[in-house]
């Protein structure tokens, strides 16, 4: 029965990455507003009704691993030990993102195609915006309930804050301006060490 559910969970994942790829390739192709739902499942083999078993809109296609980069640093920060230096909590959280980002979205063209878009489509734009402070918050509140003799909510949200908005436009910047995925890496890790020796722990 395990190994069941394990092939099954295969089947599921090849699937996602098959809507995933056919989506940067026409939106790289034919831009983002000429693509409909339903071409993107003709594109990677499936109904429709498959593609919205996997994804809400055409803006969640493209923020795919974003779910799985804010549960990967979410967990990094709820498994710290309490007297663990604050800097070092969110660098390990940090670098959990960043390494998902390079093995995925990075790699694949996703990241570059994603920013590319955002400059010029507003409902993206408006999505990427909403998922981007929902992950704020909810790392905010995980690191303020990790460490509640040391920070309240505010400073919670403003350590978070820091991090994130330099990491995140380290990355953007890099990405408008053409770099190849290890020169993006390298640049958020640049930013989260630049606010990691900010951080103290007071």
């Amino acid at each position: 029965m395990v190994e069941k559910l394990g092939l099954r969970e295969r089947k599921k994942q090849r699937t996602r990455q098959a809507l995933i790829e056919a989506a940067v390739r026409l939106f790289d192709d034919r831009g983002y507003d000429q693509v409909t739902v339903a071409e993107i499942a003709d594109a990677a083999e499936v109904s429709p009704r498959t593609f919205f078993l996997h994804f809400q809109s055409k803006e969640d296609v493209l923020l795919a691993n974003a779910d799985v980069r804010v549960d990967l640093a979410l967990r990094a920060i709820t498994e710290c030990g309490a007297d663990e230096p604050l800097s070092e909590v969110l660098v390990r959280a940090m670098e959990q993102m960043i390494a998902n980002a390079w093995d995925g979205d990075l790699s694949s063209g996703l990241a570059a195609l994603r920013a590319r878009l955002a400059a010029s489509v507003p409902a993206l734009q408006a999505r990427l915006l909403q998922r981007y402070l929902t992950a704020q918050g909810e790392l905010a509140q995980a690191l303020q309930r990790a460490f509640p003799a040391r920070l309240d909510t505010i400073t919670a949200s403003a350590l978070v804050g820091a991090m994130v908005g330099a990491v995140s436009a380290s990355a953007l910047t890099a990405l408008e301006r053409g770099d190849g995925p290890d020169e993006v890496r390298n640049a958020m890790r640049q930013a989260m060490a630049l606010v990691a020796q900010s951080v103290t722990d007071g």
